[in-house]
């Protein structure tokens, strides 16, 4: 089985000048983890709800609201994203990709063709495959 048969295609993506903001409202509302960061169809970085709650000003730190949501409103993803990424090719396995995620454990891999984001294979679209799996035995 190949990466391109399990691979999420229908894709939440952001540009390197959106903000922190944008990021918080998509994981706060589309349940999901990563975001691939994109320049036209070129993938440019990741960012995930770790790298955000990493780089977001604690609540405790007793920043005023209005400087906590400006630091918000203007910090570009260009700033926290991951730029250096791991990543396969839809033409590859799905055991390759496991392999990788769970070698270097990390959460998921872009799919690119060239540097084009084609897709995203996660750790749940593994858990999905092993259940379709297990429902056949």
């Amino acid at each position: 089985m190949l990466v391109r048969d399990i691979m999420t295609t229908d894709l939440t993506t952001l540009r390197e000048d959106e903000t922190m903001l944008d990021a918080t409202l998509i994981f706060a509302r589309a349940g999901i983890h990563h975001i691939p960061i994109v320049n036209g169809k070129r993938l440019v970085g990741l960012v995930t709800d770790k790298d955000l709650k990493h780089y977001s000003p604690s609540i405790l730190s007793g920043l005023p609201i209005e400087e906590y949501n400006r630091l918000m409103e203007s910090t570009p993803l260009s700033k926290i994203m991951t730029r250096t990424l791991l990543t396969i090719e839809p033409g590859k396995t799905v055991r390759e990709a496991a392999q990788i995620l769970d070698d270097r454990r990390i959460g998921c891999l872009p799919v690119v063709e060239g540097s084009e984001l084609k897709g995203i294979i996660t750790n749940r679209d593994l858990v999905k495959l092993l259940l379709h799996l297990l429902k056949e035995i």
